[in-house]
């Protein structure tokens, strides 16, 4: 398998997946903070995981590979990039005939923690964006109190 994460940081959720992927498997993040995927790539090395890498750059302007990913994912970052329609539609780039675009993200109301509301996208917004970008939507769900997660496949 081939687990895509975009906007990686140093690796919330690339690390846990590339203990679930396994040797047999790759994961691939890219953020903008080299000081966070730097730390990333060392706890990977630290840990053995040689399928895991990661790269420093714009997501709006990169695509880690074309047609490759099982899973493109945006842990709780989708809000946070200068243009997120082009980034997702670079993620259309990425993901395999038959492979699952996750996005996790925050509610937009207030908490005591996180981004401003403001900032954040509601569920519609993000689903709106997932399919202009060429993704037909399969679910949207509450992931605990402070996120929603929709999931959406490559549209034909």
């Amino acid at each position: 398998m081939t687990f895509l994460d975009v906007g990686c940081g140093e690796g919330y959720f690339a690390l846990p997946a590339a203990r679930r992927v396994g040797a047999s498997g790759l994961v691939c993040g890219i953020d903008i903070n080299g000081e966070a995927v730097t730390r990333l790539r060392h706890h990977a090395a630290e840990a053995g995981m040689d399928w895991v890498s990661a790269r420093a750059g714009a997501a709006e302007e990169t695509v880690l590979c074309s047609g490759c990913g099982d899973v493109v994912f945006f842990g709780i970052s989708l809000h946070d990039f200068s243009d997120p329609g082009k980034v997702l539609r670079n993620a259309r780039r990425m993901v395999r005939h038959g492979g699952i675009l996750a996005d996790l993200d925050w509610h937009a109301r207030e908490m005591p923690f996180g981004p401003p509301p403001e900032k954040r996208f509601p569920p519609e917004h993000a689903m709106a964006l997932i399919r202009e970008a060429g993704f037909h939507p399969l679910s949207l769900q509450d992931c605990g109190p402070y996120h929603y997660l929709i999931l959406a496949r490559p549209a034909p």
